[in-house]
């Protein structure tokens, strides 16, 4: 893995997309904290990525989504200070919403990592959701 946190936050995005939730834990430090959207809101433990995947299966089942995409932008912040760093990504995500194509734009990703070893390892990771979702027609009024 490269010395810039960069690399560790673009190959958990990579994993994300893959849906590969042990190639996403296999980036995260022990203890991992996750604050998102999605009800709970908040994972925390050594088990909070594969909880949190879990939980995010479980709704895109009831909701009728699938096809998750995560596209970063360049980073606003990469601080590094010593073996902790601090990235901020503007983001966007589409999906697919009952057969429909969904493109949820303005979002951001933060991430705190620190550096075990050789390696930078996600530590916490926060996604702010943008605006409502855009679809071919209006959004619906759950998003």
């Amino acid at each position: 893995m490269s010395n810039d946190p960069m690399a560790a936050v673009l190959q958990y995005v990579a994993a994300f997309n893959r849906g590969d939730a042990k190639a996403m834990a296999a980036t995260c430090a022990d203890p991992m904290q996750i604050l998102d959207g999605m009800s709970p809101h908040v994972w925390q433990g050594p088990t909070a990525g594969e909880d949190w995947w879990g939980e995010v299966l479980a709704e895109a089942e009831h909701v009728g989504a699938s096809g998750y995409h995560i596209v970063l932008d360049a980073p606003r912040h990469v601080d590094v200070t010593g073996e902790y760093a601090y990235v901020v990504a503007p983001a966007s995500m589409t999906f697919t919403l009952r057969g429909e194509q969904v493109t949820q734009t303005g979002s951001v990703f933060t991430v705190a990592l620190r550096k075990i070893g050789a390696e930078w390892r996600l530590t916490a990771w926060a996604w702010a959701k943008g605006g409502r979702p855009a679809r071919s027609e209006a959004a619906p009024a759950e998003e």
